[in-house]
């Protein structure tokens, strides 16, 4: 069922990366983005958590804050290589993060420390290389640079996600915190920067970046808050699938057939990681 909820998460956040790329082509601010990705989520939760009677207190602050902290960080890079870069090739570096993930698995991962699993993620991130396969002009290093760490910041917060599920922290209060923070950071943004010059498409796509955000983070948060980790980031390279099928869609992209292999890869990963789980009970 975790399976289930990161495909989900894969195709809401390829969806908001796209709406990202949109709205900056129609003259939305990197601040702008920001803020529209975090409000939505506040105004819907804290009115299902009014309606439903539920407590905003949460369970850690300390994990909040660590997992804010990167997390926020991370948006922020990852938008802004999303901004600066073609969408193939920021995507490919943010996704990063599962290859992030199975290097710390290897060294500190205990119990998690599957050969099985760590040669899933290697293989889903060489069809991640396949299917983008990055190239960066002389004038976009700072966006790769930046697109890369967001990557490697998004993994720490998918950490931190997870431990948050483990103190029994409800998904729905994790990402409401999450969209507090995205806010506020996105308000500092606003007084450096100013309000952007967005068309109305251009706010059309900022509404659709905010509720898409939204419904994947729920998702990547139940998954990576109560699945196996690895498992989780295997899936989460579908994302990769997701965003090249919206860029033939929608940009007119044309993949050669070394990047449909590179998808195929990536499927393959994936099932090789759900059939070692389904083999490991304890891990399910």
């Amino acid at each position: 069922m975790q399976a289930l909820w990161m495909l989900l998460a894969s195709a809401m956040f390829a969806i908001m990366g796209s709406f990202v790329k949109l709205s900056a082509e129609h003259g939305a601010s990197l601040a702008q983005v920001v803020l529209f990705r975090g409000l939505p989520s506040i105004i819907l939760l804290l009115i299902w958590a009014r309606a439903a009677r539920q407590s905003i207190v949460p369970t850690s602050w300390r994990l909040h804050i660590w997992r804010n902290l990167s997390g926020v960080t991370s948006m922020w890079l990852g938008f802004y290589a999303l901004s600066h870069l073609p969408l193939a090739t920021a995507t490919s570096l943010n996704y990063t993060a599962p290859l992030f993930i199975a290097c710390w698995m290897l060294g500190w991962g205990g119990a998690q420390r599957d050969l099985v699993r760590i040669i899933a993620v290697a293989l889903g991130f060489l069809g991640v290389i396949a299917v983008l396969r990055p190239s960066i002009n002389d004038d976009q290093w700072l966006a790769a640079m930046l697109g890369l760490s967001a990557g490697a910041l998004s993994a720490i917060a998918m950490m931190q996600i997870r431990q948050l599920g483990r103190v029994g922290e409800p998904e729905w209060r994790t990402v409401l915190f999450f969209s507090v923070a995205v806010c506020v950071s996105s308000f500092v943004g606003l007084a450096w920067q100013g309000w952007g010059t967005a068309d109305m498409i251009g706010y059309g796509a900022l509404v659709g970046v905010g509720t898409a955000g939204l419904f994947g983070q729920l998702a990547m948060t139940r998954a990576f808050g109560h699945g196996a980790a690895l498992l989780t980031a295997a899936l989460q390279y579908s994302t990769i699938i997701f965003a090249a099928l919206i860029g033939v869609g929608f940009w007119g992209d044309m993949l050669d057939g070394l990047a449909w292999a590179g998808m195929a890869l990536i499927i393959a990963a994936g099932l090789l990681s759900v059939w070692r789980t389904m083999r490991d009970p304890a891990q399910r």
